[in-house]
């Protein structure tokens, strides 16, 4: 089995920065995309960021030029760097990866539990 575990949340103040991180642990014997996703109150969950094995990236229309997706293969641990914060960025923060486990196919999907982060005044 495969966990991700998110962290580097918290409560940050309007124009702030956070940088969450996500690293993967289990029998992992590659890992394809990664991906940030976000789901504030009463939302739906919404990708943010997704970065593939080779390193290229994909960022949501919001988050352009304030957040910057990256990953460390040899860690197996992604990154979000998020710079000037607004309230609007206020959410859960998810990352999901595909894994392919002791070599065998298929890859799977697999959900961390989540980092809280607010941004407020």
């Amino acid at each position: 089995q495969v966990q991700l575990a998110e962290s580097g949340g918290g409560l940050v103040q309007i124009g702030g920065s956070l940088r969450l991180s996500c690293a993967a642990s289990g029998s992992i014997s590659r890992i394809d995309a990664m991906s940030w996703y976000r789901q504030a109150p009463g939302k739906e969950r919404e990708l943010v960021a997704t970065i593939t094995s080779s390193g290229s990236t994909n960022y949501a229309d919001s988050v352009k030029g304030r957040f910057t997706i990256s990953r460390d293969n040899a860690k197996n641990t992604a990154y979000l760097q998020m710079n000037s914060l607004k309230p609007e960025d206020t959410a859960v923060y998810y990352c999901d990866a595909w894994v392919l486990t002791d070599w065998v196919p298929p890859t799977r999907h697999y959900w961390g539990q989540g980092t809280q982060v607010t941004v407020s005044s």
